[in-house]
């Protein structure tokens, strides 16, 4: 499976990709060396040549890491890489727009599970394989409080990724 590596304002991100879509993406890590490391690890991926489509989305995520908000909506993404609950969670996730956050009880409430499935919502967006393509750093707790993000540099990446959207955070 191909991957490549590219440099962003936040710093360097992976992109792992099949014929059927994306496979992987990694936020900064803590150099290029280690996103490299993790993203050949995750997705097993070889560096090669990124084709149109996927040209597209690394300008897009660039962008959108400048500053310049972009919709990751119709990205293609591989499906098996995801439980068919991920997905509709990821699909709710999507949803979400740059500078809105959901909670975990929304997104729950939002599949017909009730609030107390928000934990499971939780569980399947810290295996989410597309962070910022699948916005998961949108999803915050009941009392809007930031929560854990399995992506590099956790809760601090994901309040970045927020204030950078200009999402209204809460602080202690």
């Amino acid at each position: 499976m191909p991957c490549a590596l590219f440099p962003t304002r936040f710093g360097t991100c992976g992109i792992a990709w099949n014929d059927a879509g994306l496979t992987s993406f990694h936020l900064p890590g803590e150099g290029k060396e280690l996103t490299g490391r993790s993203l050949a690890a995750r997705a097993g991926s070889q560096p090669g040549e990124p084709p149109g489509w996927v040209g597209r989305v690394i300008s897009g995520v660039q962008q959108h890491l400048g500053g310049k908000l972009q919709d990751f909506t119709g990205t293609p993404l591989d499906r098996s890489c995801a439980t068919d609950f991920q997905m509709a969670v990821y699909a709710q996730t999507q949803a979400i727009k740059p500078g809105c956050t959901k909670s975990y009880g929304e997104i729950a409430r939002n599949l017909a599970m009730g609030s107390e499935a928000a934990r499971a919502v939780g569980l399947a967006l810290s295996a989410n394989p597309w962070p910022l393509i699948v916005p998961c750093h949108r999803v915050v707790a009941a009392d809007g409080k930031m929560t854990g993000f399995s992506g590099p540099g956790g809760v601090r990446t994901k309040t970045r990724l927020l204030a950078l959207e200009g999402a209204e955070l809460l602080s202690d």
